[in-house]
């Protein structure tokens, strides 16, 4: 096996741009959630006439939904990381996609009711009245959200007990913030699903890519506890954690 040193290091030089954890193929797992939310984007992309992607990361998901289902006559997608961008516009703008540069903070860069379609997976934060704005009548919001304590076994062993962040995005908090936005929520559905990270190069990897889990991550900082959770794993086998995610459908009247 490989030492400490050698997985820590491997771990800090990979990049972590995008959206694509295939490095970590073998190193970590995540159950998928049964409903197969790229799936079902594609059956709305192909059904739309224009489509808004919000915080689309590096375009990953979309381009990987529009080639299951077809792509609808307008396309657009917004994203506020430089790397994300970048990546997102090199993959999406073969696609026909329009990639705009956002701060994912209210308003957003469009017209009102430009959209019979938004989608989004894993928004930091859903702004409900600027999507509601920015939807057509008849048209839908279509998402898959992270959830409440969503990996906080390792959230909470770096950073102690959260009981406070533990609270938040929960799904019927956020299915009311959308009806108080006057869309009407027709799909809420939630699953917790288990997770695995079987070496500490992993669990390094998973942390400088997901920056706010542990905000301020680094080797340093965290190095006797990241030492401590190498030798736990080598003893008992993997660190076990559950995300939580949740599929919000909502309708503008």
């Amino acid at each position: 096996m490989r030492t400490f040193e050698e997985l820590i290091a491997e771990a800090e030089s990979v990049s972590v741009d995008g959206w694509d954890f295939s490095w970590l193929e073998g190193r970590a797992t995540e159950e998928r959630p049964s409903w197969g939310y790229q799936r079902l984007l594609a059956g709305r992309l192909g059904a739309a006439t224009a489509a808004l992607d919000v915080q689309t990361g590096g375009g990953e998901v979309l381009a990987g939904a529009v080639r299951l289902g077809g792509r609808p006559p307008v396309l657009a997608a917004t994203e506020s990381w430089p790397p994300n961008l970048a990546r997102a516009t090199r993959l999406l703008h073969p696609l026909g996609a329009v990639v705009v540069a956002d701060p994912d903070e209210p308003p957003l860069p469009f017209a009102d009711g430009s959209f019979d379609l938004v989608s989004s997976r894993h928004p930091v934060r859903a702004w409900w009245t600027e999507i509601a704005r920015v939807l057509r009548p008849g048209g839908t919001y279509f998402a898959q959200h992270v959830g409440p304590a969503s990996v906080f076994e390792l959230v909470e062993y770096f950073l102690g007990p959260q009981p406070e962040a533990r609270e938040g995005r929960r799904p019927e908090v956020e299915g009311a913030e959308a009806r108080a936005a006057g869309l009407e929520v027709v799909d809420l559905r939630s699953e917790r699903l288990r997770t695995e990270f079987r070496d500490i190069g992993a669990v390094v990897y998973f942390l400088r890519k997901v920056v706010w889990m542990v905000p301020g991550f680094t080797v340093e900082a965290h190095r006797d506890r990241l030492r401590e959770l190498d030798g736990r794993i080598r003893a008992d086998g993997p660190f076990v954690a559950h995300s939580a995610r949740f599929l919000i459908e909502a309708r503008k009247p």
